[in-house]
């Protein structure tokens, strides 16, 4: 089973609004129209069995409306093989009984983006919401290093991840059975911090990376914004590097799409000089097992 842990999609009356709006912003190529639709179509070209769907909340009043959307219709995109996530914000009022309602309403995990929301990663409105997850079972997957749309914005660096961690461990507890996924393998552009506290983080106990918009090739748009040089995604040395640092049980194929295409993803990761099983466990196993699928 090919699973896909980090991609994106909209809804249908504000798609097309969203991603002409994200694609300037990043200057980047999209590879789907940002539609549930469209992700369906590059996983049926992939060979993708399953996807995860992650809205990012950007203020507080957007969080009640996207995780309503999500649990409604919830049974029509499983369906369909993909499995929505709720979101949250730093700043939303009522974060406690928030995530008990899509817990209740059965949603398995939340994403949070430290950059579009405005807050550091080991903030304590983040400690308090990645506590309460824990305490629930929901999966949390978080943006972790720089975003493109916002270069140089340092709001979640891998540092930060193992400071929320420490401070978790110090003044609360949580299950080893915890899944707290940073994005971007662990930070993106900030690569050799993941592995330099490789470690640590393995120490803490739940974090596991996913692959999206890491991997294979950076696809800008035509328009002279990024040069060359500034295009590199992480190569097959370091990627080996952080894998073998962290474990491949800790590994999950993410896409990022529609920022990255699917297809090419997994052709760069079916490429690596690595065991069968351990492909197979980063292209779906070991988020079957996190998912309960």
């Amino acid at each position: 089973m090919i699973i896909d842990i980090h991609t994106h999609t909209f809804p249908d009356l504000i798609a097309e609004r969203a991603i002409g709006s994200l694609s300037y912003t990043s200057h980047t190529i999209p590879f789907t129209d940002g539609t549930d639709s469209g992700l369906c179509a590059s996983m049926a070209e992939a060979g993708v069995d399953r996807s995860v769907v992650l809205s990012v909340a950007t203020s507080p009043g957007q969080v009640t409306t996207i995780n309503d959307s999500a649990m409604r219709r919830a049974r029509e995109r499983e369906e369909k093989g993909l499995i929505a996530f709720a979101a949250m914000h730093p700043d939303f009022p009522d974060w406690h009984s928030e995530l008990a309602r899509v817990k209740a309403g059965g949603l398995i995990g939340v994403k949070l983006h430290p950059v579009y929301q405005g807050a550091d990663l080991d903030d304590i409105r983040y400690l308090r919401i990645y506590d309460r997850c824990a305490e629930l079972g929901l999966i949390v997957i978080l943006h972790a290093g720089y975003d493109i749309g916002f270069p140089g914005v340092d709001r979640c660096s891998p540092d930060m991840a193992l400071r929320a961690l420490k401070e978790m461990q110090l003044y609360g507890s949580f299950p080893r059975s915890f899944r707290f996924i940073l994005a971007h393998m662990g930070g993106w552009g900030q690569w050799d911090d993941v592995l330099r506290l490789a470690p640590e983080l393995i120490e803490a106990g739940p974090v596991l990376l996913d692959t999206a918009f890491s991997l294979g090739r950076f696809h800008p748009l035509d328009d002279g914004y990024w040069r060359e040089e500034e295009t590199a995604l992480m190569d097959e040395e370091a990627f080996l590097r952080i894998i073998r640092a962290y474990g491949y049980r800790r590994i999950l194929f993410g896409s990022d799409s529609p920022w990255s295409s699917q297809s090419e993803e997994l052709r760069f990761l079916r490429s690596l000089p690595l065991k069968g099983s351990e492909k197979d466990a980063i292209l779906g196993g070991n988020a079957a097992e996190i998912l309960g699928l």
